[in-house]
């Protein structure tokens, strides 16, 4: 199998196949140094652009350093991720012809107010690179944030008026 780096319509650069790939074989292998969570996130704090894919349960990442770095997000993706033994690796889900780019969806879960837009093009395109999951949690979030800020508002409205009212009832009448 031939993988070589090019330009992308998705993202500056990506992977693309020079053969063809059948359903189910690994494509890539996502490798580098594993860091923790922290070590991660202080070693990229000022860094806009990061190749880090969590393991298991997120608190290990791999500082990707490989071919599988330059695998682009896609809503309509032609591959998937599967960890097996700490090693993650890239596998079709469905046959890949010769000059496709290979893509596989991000699913991310971490990234605080960063929106992570997706550029993917997919007729489904979610609009981010965010897991299903992280946009129904944001959603959530917001929609809560909202009710708080429309409810402290309200209460504000309702101080300031029966503040107001009590002003003018104090206030001597003019004769």
């Amino acid at each position: 199998m031939g993988l070589i780096i090019r330009s992308s319509a998705i993202h500056a650069a990506g992977c693309y196949t020079t053969t063809a790939i059948r359903k189910g074989a690994h494509v890539a292998e996502y490798d580098g140094p594993r860091l923790s969570k922290e070590e991660a996130d202080a070693c990229y704090e000022e860094l806009p652009i990061t190749y880090l894919f969590g393991l298991g349960d997120g608190s290990i990442v791999i500082d990707g350093h490989c071919m599988a770095m330059f695998i682009n997000h896609s809503c309509d993706p032609n591959c998937e991720t599967e960890e097996v033994d700490g090693r993650v690796w890239i596998t079709a889900i469905r046959n890949i012809a010769p000059g496709e780019e290979i893509t596989y969806d991000y699913c991310l879960y971490d990234g605080g107010d960063d929106e992570a837009v997706c550029n993917c093009g997919a007729k489904k395109c979610r609009g981010t690179m965010y897991s299903r999951e992280e946009v129904r949690r944001r959603k959530a979030v917001a929609k809560k944030a909202l009710k708080k800020k429309r409810g402290k508002r309200k209460a504000g409205k309702t101080a300031a008026g029966e503040i107001g009212l009590s002003k003018r009832a104090a206030a001597p009448q003019c004769v």
